[in-house]
């Protein structure tokens, strides 16, 4: 804990493994073959943590292109001096079309009407709007249903403002890669980029496979993959957890605030859900909370790392704040902490380890909310 890296301003951060991100990157980028290419997901301010720094540290790597979910997201990868072709993963609004092409982004395209619109202003301002055809196999999201490409193509295709870089859809059950579900959309696909090419239409990157999907079904890398969760080192599903292991990038730490011993009987925090059961129990103060990212239906369920060992959050997780308790016992002879020490919130202490997937399933949710969640405030630490 000795010399790290920690902001002024809070005592409270997320720390972000750059080790840990290039080498999970680096096994994305050996799935692949010579003439496929690697597509990070860093929508979401790269699941939490922080798209820019990430990008480089992918393209470092081998990234060949990003995908995005928004455009504003798109344009910071652009002001941020990163340069690699950028997908956004949906069809934005009309009047995104001007700040498209002025970042040189490529949209998911889907309707005519917008297709069309994106090829006059290209016109206009003579350059060509590139754009990758999102195709609907299944899981009834977005895309162009599969049974009507060629009415779509043949319906845009004549503009002269346009070019489709790429044809995609996406699975909804990639982590059951033998299951009739993933089948099915796999042989969709199959279908509607082979009537493409059939019919006379350029395809560019033909791409489907998520992170699951990229892990456990090697034949639907076609011409990339788009990697996401698994780039940081979260796993898809359990199907990937004993085939490709992945480290954890994202760790959470913060400072005690305030250390105090209640008398017996009295309570912690809003409701007094917890009060102190016994004579001589340390109460910590540590300044994260629900605002932070620390759902508050993890009150009284969850534990923080000391010293290598497990302590019991207390009382009701505040917006800002919550509490934790060292109670020493007979089976446990546990060191009062001190104002300043460090407790770990997610990541590793010693041979202790709080992870993400841990937290997400004492909530009922999925690693990837818990990640997105601790990247909002928290200020971002890269070491």
């Amino acid at each position: 804990m000795i010399g790290r890296k920690e902001p002024a301003t809070r005592w409270a951060w997320v720390e972000i493994d750059q080790g840990a991100l290039r080498r999970n990157t680096r096994a994305f980028k050996n799935l692949l073959g010579p003439r496929q290419r690697l597509c990070c997901v860093i929508k979401a301010d790269a699941y939490g943590h922080g798209a820019v720094a990430c990008a480089k540290v992918m393209h470092a790597t081998g990234c060949d292109m990003f995908a995005v979910a928004t455009v504003l997201e798109g344009v910071e990868l652009r002001q941020g001096g990163i340069e690699e072709p950028i997908l956004v993963l949906s069809e934005p609004p009309l009047t995104a079309i001007d700040t498209l092409l002025e970042y040189r982004l490529m949209p998911s395209v889907y309707t005519s009407e917008f297709a069309l619109a994106y090829g006059e202003r290209a016109v206009s301002l003579g350059t060509v709007g590139k754009y990758h055809m999102a195709i609907e196999t299944g899981m009834n999201r977005i895309g162009v249903h599969y049974t009507e490409v060629l009415d779509f193509r043949r319906e845009i295709d004549f503009h002269r403002g346009i070019q489709c870089d790429g044809v995609f859809t996406h699975f909804a059950t990639a982590d059951e890669s033998s299951g009739w579900d993933y089948q099915l959309q796999r042989t969709r696909f199959d279908e509607a980029v082979g009537a493409l090419r059939d019919a006379g239409f350029e395809c560019g990157i033909v791409h489907c496979d998520n992170t699951a999907a990229s892990i456990l079904d090697a034949s639907s890398h076609y011409d990339m993959i788009r990697a996401g969760i698994g780039l940081y080192g979260l796993q898809p599903c359990e199907a990937t957890r004993p085939v490709f292991p992945l480290e954890p990038v994202m760790s959470v730490r913060a400072r005690v605030t305030r250390t105090v011993h209640p008398a017996m009987g009295e309570g912690v925090g809003y409701g007094f859900t917890y009060r102190v059961p016994r004579a001589r129990v340390q109460i910590c103060t540590l300044p994260v909370g629900y605002a932070d990212g620390l759902a508050r239906t993890l009150s009284n369920r969850m534990d923080v790392l000391y010293r290598g060992q497990r302590l019991r959050q207390v009382g009701n997780i505040c917006m800002d704040q919550f509490m934790v308790a060292i109670q020493q016992t007979s089976m446990r002879q546990m060191p009062e902490a001190q104002m300043g020490d460090v407790m770990t919130i997610v990541g590793r202490d010693g041979d202790a380890e709080i992870t993400m997937d841990e937290m997400a399933r004492l909530r009922g949710t999925i690693s990837y909310e818990v990640a997105c969640g601790f990247g909002m405030r928290l200020e971002k630490v890269y070491c």
